[in-house]
């Protein structure tokens, strides 16, 4: 497949725009089109936690996430890549985001030594070495197979020194060349292979410092990405500079490219980084928060496990349409949770990635009628974020 064929592969139009920045679009991928902005439910492992692919289905979900650190210490990029890459391994026939394993190393903070070559790192498995460089990392990301594959970047702490941060920026900018050479090279084998194209999306850092994410952001924009990241939020940042990040970086990246914002975040997150005009998020918190009992709804979080849900009899969300909902009351899945039931986790999983799959089709549906404004004003008066 030639270069103009795989642009048009991951082709992204845009179908309407708020004056507040918000957009509606359609990313097209080998595996279908991804109507934005959208939220990509978190397979970590090759799997949505007690969610199966039929599940996903019929939440309509048309793009899920893996991760290549997880993968490749299990079972192995190599195997997966024999298995038919992710999408043959897990049977999951739509679209598919890798990320790097950047964020995962950074959090092996005490198992992990940063260098120009990449980062040497202790598995938090079996206490085993490996190295992850820029070019393995792309090497890892082709054997998975995903549509979408991430450039292999420093996730920067926070707090960082001014210092600490361009330093940091500029290796993550170094690192982005290396995989963008990398992934042309194995994209032409792929492509002799008569394998799907991937798109490589590169991820704007520099923490909270506004004049090195514009740099960061024009160094990448200068590669003609299919797509752009900005990374290196919800990392202890208060959420006015998350916010603030958003808003310094967003205008720095093309009108026509899909804009991810990586691992956030909460429903208000998610609504105030649309209204800045973000395409694309990623989180574990739905789920994570679903097995920990703690259930998002149209008028905030129900904790599930409170004394207050024994004997009632109401649905967890009277306005949400899931299988949970409709066909259970809180009492119930709080008994499930009190008896530690894989029933509780797997209902309220599913009913928060509802949540949240509904929620990003309510503000797609209110940018194209012109009707975002109101739907914003309606949410953050009903919806209770603490």
């Amino acid at each position: 497949m030639s270069e103009s064929d795989a642009a048009t592969a991951f082709q992204f139009d845009l179908v309407a725009e708020d004056p507040s920045g918000a957009r509606a679009g359609v990313l097209h991928t080998p595996h279908g089109p991804i109507e934005t902005p959208v939220f990509m439910p978190v397979g970590t492992q090759a799997t949505v936690k007690t969610l199966t692919q039929q599940d996903l289905l019929d939440l309509d979900a048309r793009i899920i996430l893996g991760n290549a650190y997880h993968l490749y210490l299990r079972p192995g990029h190599e195997r997966i890549g024999r298995l038919g890459g992710l999408h043959g391994f897990m049977n999951w026939p739509r679209a598919i985001l890798t990320d790097s394993g950047g964020f995962q190393v950074f959090s092996l903070e005490e198992l992990r030594r940063i260098t120009e070559e990449g980062v040497h790192f202790q598995s938090h498995l079996d206490g085993s070495r490996h190295l992850f460089t820029p070019e393995s990392v792309m090497e890892i990301e082709q054997a998975l197979g995903a549509d979408i594959i991430m450039a292999f970047d420093e996730c920067t702490p926070y707090p960082a020194t001014p210092e600490y941060a361009r330093k940091s920026m500029e290796r993550t900018q170094r690192w982005m060349d290396r995989c963008w050479s990398q992934h042309q090279t194995l994209a032409t084998s792929r492509a002799n292979a008569g394998r799907p194209p991937q798109a490589l999306f590169g991820i704007v850092q520099g923490s909270v410092y506004p004049e090195l994410r514009r740099q960061s952001a024009r160094a990448l924009v200068d590669l003609d990405l299919p797509g752009y990241a900005i990374g290196g939020l919800a990392v202890g940042e208060p959420r006015t500079d998350m916010l603030a990040v958003v808003e310094h970086t967003v205008p720095h990246l093309p009108r026509a490219k899909p804009r991810y914002m990586m691992g956030v975040g909460l429903p208000q997150d998610l609504v105030d980084c649309v209204e800045r005009g973000v395409d694309m998020f990623d989180c574990v918190i739905p789920t994570r928060n679903a097995r920990n009992s703690t259930l998002f709804t149209s008028t905030g979080r129900v904790r599930i496990r409170n004394a207050a849900h024994a004997d009632d009899a109401s649905p967890i969300d009277a306005q949400c349409s899931c299988p949970t909902c409709t066909m259970h009351h809180r009492a119930y899945i709080r008994h499930l949770f009190q008896t530690n039931e894989i029933l509780g986790l797997r209902l309220a999983t599913y009913h928060n990635v509802h949540f949240y799959l509904t929620l990003m089709r309510q503000m797609r549906a209110s940018i194209i009628d012109g009707k975002f404004a109101a739907w914003c004003t309606e949410f953050r008066s009903t919806y209770q974020g603490a």
